[in-house]
C-alpha cells in the first residue's frame, strides 16, 4: 500500500503480527466464550471421534482481514483440526466466496466457530470500510490512518485489519510517539513551550507531533521545531491554508469530523495524512459464516 507523508512515499508490507502477540488474543476470546464447563451443547450432541469438514463463507461482498488470525481458533481447541486459507488478507472478494477450508474433529470446529466468525467479521468490517475510504480518496496523495479509538484487547488487530485495507497506521500507543494534544496545551503553557518541554524529554529518534486548532497555533508549532503537526477540526479553508503556510516542511495531519461523506473534499487540500477514528469505533462487521458441509 502506498501513501504519502510530507512529499515522501509512505510504502508499507501487509505483514501480519506474531503468533506470540494475537495467539492470546485468541485463547481469552475462547476462555470467554467456553467458560467453566466447556461447550455443553456441542459435547452432548457430537460424538467425541465425529469429524467434519466445513467452508468458511463471505456472504456479502468486502475486503477480507484476519483470516489466518481468526482461524487459529480451531487449532487452539484441537491441533488435529486443518485449515486450508484460500483468500489473503488484502483481497477484496464477492458475496459468497469461500475464504477457508476446515476439517477435522468436528468438536473443535463447532466449538471455536463462533470466536473464529467473530475476529473474521469484526477485522473485515474494518478493512472493507478503510477500503472504500482509501479509494474515495485516490489521486489525492493523502495516506488514510487510524486512532487509538479501538477496541480495548483488539488494538492490535484492529490497526492490521486497517493496513490490509490499504490504510497506515498511526501510533499504537501512548509509548510509541509523542502527540501533544490540546489538553497538554493548555497545562503546559502553550504551543512553543509543549513542543520544547518534549524535546528536552525524548531520545533524538522519538517524532514529536502536536495538535493545533488554529493557524496561528500553526505558525507557533512550525516556529517552535515540531517534526509533525495535527490540525484539528478545521474546515476545508482553512487546511487550504495551513497547507501553504507549511509549504511541505513537516507532514501536515487532519483530524476531528471527518467521515466517508467529507473525507474526500477534506483529501483535496492537500493534507498529508488524514486520520480518522471512524475506521475503527463506527464499523460494522462483515458477514461471514460457517457452512458444514454434509
Amino acid at each position: 500500500m502506498v501513501g504519502s507523508t510530507g512529499g515522501r512515499e509512505l510504502v508499507t508490507e501487509l505483514r501480519p503480527p506474531l503468533p506470540l502477540l494475537y495467539l492470546p488474543i485468541v485463547e481469552a476470546a475462547l476462555r470467554e466464550d467456553l467458560g467453566r464447563a466447556g461447550d455443553q451443547t456441542t459435547d452432548a450432541v457430537i460424538p467425541a471421534d465425529a469429524t467434519a469438514t466445513a467452508a468458511v463463507v463471505a456472504r456479502e461482498a468486502g475486503t477480507i482481514a484476519g483470516l489466518g488470525i481468526a482461524c487459529s481458533a480451531f487449532g487452539l481447541l484441537d491441533d488435529r483440526v486443518q485449515v486450508d486459507i484460500l483468500v489473503a488478507d488484502g483481497t477484496a472478494v464477492e458475496a459468497g466466496t469461500v475464504v477457508a477450508a476446515i476439517r477435522g474433529p468436528a468438536r473443535a470446529i463447532l466449538s471455536a466457530e463462533r470466536v473464529a466468525l467473530n475476529l473474521l467479521g469484526r477485522l473485515s468490517g474494518i478493512a472493507t470500510l478503510t477500503a472504500r475510504i482509501t479509494s474515495a480518496v485516490e489521486g489525492t496523495g493523502a495516506a488514510i490512518a487510524c486512532t487509538r479509538k479501538t477496541t480495548p484487547g483488539l488494538r492490535l488487530l484492529e490497526k492490521y485489519a486497517v493496513r490490509a485495507g490499504g490504510g497506515v497506521n498511526h501510533r499504537f500507543g501512548l509509548d510509541d510517539a509523542v502527540l501533544i494534544k490540546d489538553n497538554h496545551v493548555a497545562v503546559a503553557g502553550g504551543v512553543a513551550a509543549a513542543v520544547a518541554a518534549a524535546r528536552r524529554s525524548v531520545g533524538h529518534l522519538v517524532k514529536i507531533e502536536i495538535e493545533v486548532g488554529t493557524l496561528d497555533q500553526l505558525a507557533e508549532a512550525l516556529e517552535a521545531g515540531a517534526d509533525a503537526v495535527l490540525l484539528d477540526n478545521m474546515g476545508p479553508d482553512d487546511l487550504c491554508r495551513a497547507v501553504e503556510m507549511n509549504s511541505g516542511r513537516v507532514p501536515l495531519e487532519a483530524s476531528g469530523g471527518i467521515t466517508p461523506g467529507n473525507v474526500r473534499e477534506i483529501a483535496e487540500t492537500g493534507v498529508d495524512v488524514i486520520s480518522m477514528g471512524w475506521l475503527t469505533h463506527s464499523v460494522e462487521s462483515l458477514d461471514v459464516a460457517l457452512d458444514v458441509v454434509v
